[in-house]
């Protein structure tokens, strides 16, 4: 191990869940009628980021583990070319990469639980981490991606996770989905998943010297809720990995994306992958449309199919920061009046927590949990029959 590698190491085990220096204050706006005299002569905090769009090799062909781990490690070394090679097209001011949902692995397809936890999922500390590290601690950057994981607390089966890692090196986020169709999350473990790691390792929040950055995988961003749970806890940059259809016109995903924008006055950076190879659908479904959205809901740069780094636009958090201490009918945040929702969101009518902490996880499970869901809220009158 040469002498670079340790504080690499080092920086690698240390906690997530939101840590990391507090951002730069919030800086008022103009009008305000005494604005912070600290804040004078504030330098602006705005610098560039990349929604990279890249080509996800899956790994279900593969015919051993070895072969499943070497295919894994070859996308993340190839990261070295393509990040510092963003920076061609745009700029020098780049100092956060957002990558696609499971880009290193593909998607189970229907794989048993265990097998994919063992062939797929990456473990924390592990060499797929410390390769990820590396990279944005060679490039200066934060690292936001999606992977399979392990947690020893939790044998034989995987979360999907969104990681982030700072220039450092240092694992600052990590978030595991909370809301899956065809994964284990840590709501079907959720009292034991909370006596592990709190509300903070649920939904954390990394506190950044570019801001206050949150992650949400794919199809999450079209949960209002979740989303909302991120800015109540300050998140500033909500970072997307996905993996969806190319589709003309707005799907749901992308009136999401704008709303969540919107609602909770935050950017959104959305990667996309350019297509998936050697699996049993078209190569190119899922292609296209990366993005950039800022806190108003427009649309800053976005994505054509194929490979590219062409989503990559400004964030001004500091523009951010002065809209959201303005008091204006749009700035939405401090017009929450939380007590009128308070009672029908405690209510427990709906997806139950803790469904696989006395069984075993199988595809099946979750299909089978939400027609009963369904059932019961035909019974209670929230939805009608067909």
């Amino acid at each position: 191990m040469s002498t670079d590698d340790v504080p690499r190491r080092r920086v690698l085990g240390a906690s997530v869940a939101g840590l990391g220096a507090l951002a730069a204050p919030a800086v008022p706006d103009p009008a305000a009628a005494e604005p912070s005299q600290h804040l004078k002569g504030q330098a602006m905090l705005m610098y560039r980021a990349v929604a990279m769009q890249i080509e996800c090799l899956p790994i279900n062909a593969s015919t051993s583990k070895a072969e499943a781990r070497a295919m894994m490690m070859a996308a993340i070394t190839r990261l070295k070319i393509t990040i510092p090679g963003s920076r061609i097209y745009a700029g020098n001011g780049v100092k956060l990469v957002v990558l696609p949902e499971y880009v290193f692995t593909g998607f189970p397809m229907g794989t048993a639980i265990p097998k994919w936890a063992d062939w797929a999922a990456v473990d924390v500390g592990g060499p797929e981490y410390e390769a990820l590290a590396r990279i944005a601690q060679d490039n200066n950057i934060y690292l936001c991606g999606n992977a399979y994981e392990r947690d020893a607390n939790f044998p034989g089966i995987f979360f999907q996770a969104c990681f982030i890692f700072d220039p450092s090196g240092k694992h600052i986020l990590r978030y595991r989905r909370l809301t899956s169709m065809f994964s284990p999350t840590p709501h079907d473990y959720w009292d034991k998943y909370l006596d592990l790691y709190g509300w903070e390792g649920v939904f954390p929040v990394a506190k950044t010297e570019i801001g206050n950055l949150a992650a949400i995988a794919s199809e999450e961003i079209q949960y209002p809720e979740l989303v909302r749970c991120f800015a109540l806890r300050g998140a500033e940059v909500l970072c997307h990995p996905s993996a969806e259809p190319l589709l003309t016109g707005l799907t749901p995903k992308d009136i999401a994306k704008r709303a969540r924008a919107i609602e909770n006055l935050a950017y959104v950076v959305s990667a996309n992958v350019a297509g998936h190879r050697d699996i049993p659908f078209l190569d190119k479904t899922c292609d296209g449309l990366s993005k950039i959205i800022d806190y108003q809901g427009r649309v800053l740069a976005e994505a054509g199919p194929g490979e590219s780094v062409t989503a990559a636009a400004d964030i001004n958090i500091t523009a951010l920061r002065r809209h959201r201490n303005t008091a204006d009918i749009n700035n939405f945040l401090p017009r929450l009046r939380m007590e009128l929702y308070a009672d029908t969101y405690a209510r427990k009518d709906f997806y139950p927590a803790n469904t696989l902490m006395k069984t075993d996880p199988t595809p099946q499970h979750f299909g089978a949990v939400q027609r009963q869901v369904i059932e019961r809220l035909r019974q209670a009158g929230i939805i009608g029959a067909e």
